[in-house]
C-alpha cells in the first residue's frame, strides 16, 4: 500500500508525501513534518503508530487490517486525544455496499440467511478479511445481532486479486446477491487520502 499511497500523493496537486517509514527507522523522524499519518502497515505496528501519533499530536488516518481487540481498543484511546479515521477498507464503493447490505438484512429480517464469500491474493494474511467482516457486523446489527452474529464466511486466497467480495442473502425460495470486486489497490489509497485531506 506505501508504493499505492506515493503515486496518488505525487498525481496529487494538493498533497506532499513527508516520508515513507521503513523497518529500523525511528518513526518520530519520519513523521515529524507530517500533518497527517496514514497507515496502512501491519497490526504489530499499529501500537507504535498510536503512541508517536499521539506524543507528536498528528491525526492519524488507519487503514491496518487484521487488528485484534486489544489493538481496536488502543485506537479507540488514541481517537480520545487525536482526530483518528479507522477502517479495515477504504473503498468508497464498500462503503455504499455496507449500507446496502444493512438496509437489505434490516428489511429481509432474520428469514434470510447472509453468507459472504470474498477472495484475496495469496499474501493477505487475514481470513476472514476485515472487509468480510465489516460487512458481517453491518448485517447483524440490523438484525439485531452482536459481532457477526449468524452470518457464514468462506474465503479463497489465491493470485494477486485486490479484493473480491459477494454477500447473499438467502431465503428457502429467493436469494439476493451483492458484489463488489477491487481492480486496483489504488482505490484504497485513494479513499485514504480522501479521509487525510478531511
Amino acid at each position: 500500500m506505501g508504493q499505492a499511497l506515493a503515486v496518488c500523493v505525487q498525481d496529487s496537486d494538493d498533497l506532499a508525501l513527508s516520508g515513507v517509514w521503513h523497518r529500523g527507522q525511528r518513526l518520530s523522524d519520519v513523521v515529524a513534518g507530517a500533518d497527517v499519518i496514514v497507515d496502512f502497515s501491519l497490526p504489530e505496528a499499529t501500537a507504535e503508530v498510536l503512541e508517536c501519533a499521539t506524543d507528536l499530536s498528528i491525526p492519524v488516518v488507519c487503514g491496518v487490517s487484521g487488528l485484534d481487540e486489544n489493538q481496536v481498543s488502543a485506537l479507540g484511546r488514541a481517537a480520545s486525544v487525536i482526530p483518528l479515521l479507522f477502517d479495515r477498507n477504504m473503498s468508497l464503493c464498500i462503503a455504499v455496499l455496507q449500507r446496502s447490505v444493512a438496509s437489505a438484512a434490516a428489511s429481509l429480517g432474520r428469514d434470510f440467511s447472509a453468507e459472504i464469500f470474498e477472495v484475496h491474493h495469496v499474501h493477505k494474511k487475514d481470513a476472514p478479511s476485515g472487509t468480510a467482516l465489516k460487512l458481517g457486523e453491518a448485517i447483524a446489527a440490523a438484525q439485531g445481532e452482536t459481532g457477526t452474529g449468524g452470518v457464514d464466511f468462506s474465503f479463497e486466497r489465491r493470485g494477486e486479486v485486490p479484493g473480491d467480495h459477494t454477500v447473499t442473502l438467502r431465503s428457502g425460495t429467493e436469494k439476493l446477491v451483492f458484489s463488489h470486486s477491487v481492480t486496483t489497490r489504488l482505490v484504497f489509497a485513494d479513499g485514504a487520502l480522501r479521509a487525510a485531506r478531511w
